[in-house]
């Protein structure tokens, strides 16, 4: 797992690595993790599930692919991290369900900054609203630390590097009602350009574990 250290080591220090674990073995995870890395994403709640119960319980789990309101149930007990708010509809489920498990469940909005159809996302204004209602107190047992995004799929360095701004500067907008901590941006293609964009946490999976394997 030398592709780990050497990756690690091109990260400043104030920059959350989220390694991102999906359809990567237990026997890798714990490589990894061996390593020092403690927080692994997944796109999965079904994979994320089995995997909590082969690893160490002090990896924190971030949920990073669309989450169904059917689903929460199954890893409200133990999720650290909810990057994919898509709608008010999840995140009152979350609140539910974080509070029949007495939990404060960490969660990101995921705003649509890409120009493609097939990426989930709030809108900007549903953006807004949602974090208003959140400051109201509508979901006491959630806590939204920022904002996530994922970059339109393409060469067009410009173009991500617009998807990227764009999202920091709602990012900074939302901040001067509430002060966010985690601005998620960027994977193994484009993080660097995210970094330099303003993300402080990325999501990064090949680059460290190489290629995924999807049979």
């Amino acid at each position: 797992m030398n592709n780990y250290l050497s990756f690690r080591s091109q990260i400043p220090n104030n920059i959350q690595l989220v390694a991102v674990s999906k359809t990567h073995s237990s026997e890798k995870i714990l490589e990894v993790y061996n390593l020092g890395q403690k927080i692994f994403g997944e796109n999965k709640v079904q994979e994320m599930m089995e995997k909590y119960t082969l690893l160490p319980k002090d990896i924190k789990w971030h949920l990073i692919g669309h989450l169904q309101t059917n689903k929460v149930k199954y890893i409200a007990e133990f999720v650290d991290t909810i990057q994919s708010v898509d709608s008010g509809k999840i995140l009152k489920e979350i609140n539910k369900q974080a509070e029949r498990y007495h939990r404060m469940i960490k969660v990101l909005l995921q705003v649509k900054i890409a120009e493609e159809d097939t990426k989930f996302g709030l809108e900007v204004s549903e953006t807004k609203e949602l974090f208003l209602k959140y400051l109201n107190g509508e979901f006491p047992n959630v806590e939204v630390k920022g904002l996530m995004g994922m970059a339109t799929f393409t060469d067009d360095k410009d173009q991500i590097r617009r998807e990227f701004s764009f999202l920091k500067n709602l990012f900074d907008q939302l901040s001067l009602q509430k002060k966010l901590e985690t601005l998620s941006m960027g994977m193994s293609g484009d993080y660097e350009i995210a970094i330099a964009s303003g993300a402080n946490s990325i999501r990064v999976g090949s680059a460290i574990f190489g290629d995924r394997n999807y049979t």
